[in-house]
């Protein structure tokens, strides 16, 4: 099952959701491995703010109620009250105009303070994981950005140094040097690795979000058949709570997947038996050597 833009974004969405994992990425990719953010300390914050448009603006929209929406948000606290807030963007394609819709999200956020919607005042952090294959060529910069589009020419360079130049963090999953793979604790680590050394990839690290962890591994490798992870779990007699391994874990679903490719083919072959020959189950099991109960136990895994 090919996977879906949406699918994609809520598993990304789940797993970075998850606060050892967010908190890890964050240390990583923002302090450079320093442990400055702790999992306890993070809570989930709004992923989606809305605000009415000026009444100075044109008459058509004058009021009108408008909302925009962040994948990711994370309050950091301290002493009860709000430190930092980090917005994460999860990007599977390139975004050449993300640097505005950066504008949107954190000025969003602080026009939220700005109208009092929150107690406390505080900085916030917007950073995007970008899980695709192609690397990242569009600008980082808001002046890069704007003097590759050739915005109004005649701007004089005296004025250049009163636009604000607003930084896009973008950090490529898919392309992390293996010092910085390295600095990650959590979930995240199996993650880059797979990313970086393919299907080949083996690991003693313990999982901790098991689910989340095969959801994340199946769509970014383009698998969108992600429904019956917890059921293969339960089958399998694993919770979330139990200690396995990288290794252990790859080794079972991959053993489920060629034992489901194995019972899809008997299955065809003797529907299609059934159908070419118009013969009975019990006749098409006979001639391809097998029997009504293997037939029953192949559905079953399908």
């Amino acid at each position: 099952m090919q996977v879906t833009r949406e699918k994609q974004d809520i598993v990304e969405k789940e797993f970075i959701g998850f606060p050892d994992i967010a908190a890890d990425t964050i240390n990583v990719l923002l302090y450079k491995g320093r442990q400055l953010t702790r999992a306890e300390d993070l809570r989930a914050g709004p992923t989606e703010t809305i605000y009415q448009t000026p009444p100075d603006q044109a008459k058509e929209i004058k009021g009108q109620i408008r909302n925009q929406f962040e994948d990711v948000c994370k309050y950091e606290m301290s002493d009860g009250h709000i430190r930092l807030m980090y917005l994460i963007a999860n990007q599977t394609r390139t975004d050449g105009k993300m640097l505005l819709r950066k504008a949107g999200y954190t000025g969003g956020a602080y026009r939220e303070q700005y109208a009092g919607k929150t107690q406390d005042i505080y900085p916030v952090i917007e950073f995007v994981l970008y899980w695709g294959a192609a690397r990242w060529r569009s600008s980082r910069e808001l002046h890069q950005f704007l003097r590759k589009k050739r915005v109004q020419p005649d701007v004089p360079a005296e004025a250049w140094q009163y636009i604000d130049n607003l930084h896009l963090h973008v950090y490529e999953m898919r392309h992390l040097p293996e010092e910085v793979r390295e600095l990650f604790q959590s979930d995240m680590r199996i993650v880059v690795d797979y990313l970086a050394e393919g299907m080949g990839y083996r690991s003693d690290r313990k999982i901790v979000h098991k689910a989340a962890l095969i959801r994340m591994i199946k769509v970014l490798s383009g698998d969108g058949d992600i429904e019956d992870v917890e059921e293969w779990l339960e089958k399998q007699q694993i919770r979330e709570e139990d200690e396995i391994t990288v290794c252990e874990l790859f080794d079972q679903y991959e053993r489920k997947g060629r034992e489901e490719g194995e019972a899809r083919r008997l299955v065809t072959d003797i529907e299609n038996a059934m159908r070419f020959f118009q013969v009975t189950l019990e006749k098409a099991c006979e001639g391809l050597g097998t029997t009504v109960g293997k037939y029953e136990e192949a559905k079953k895994l399908l």
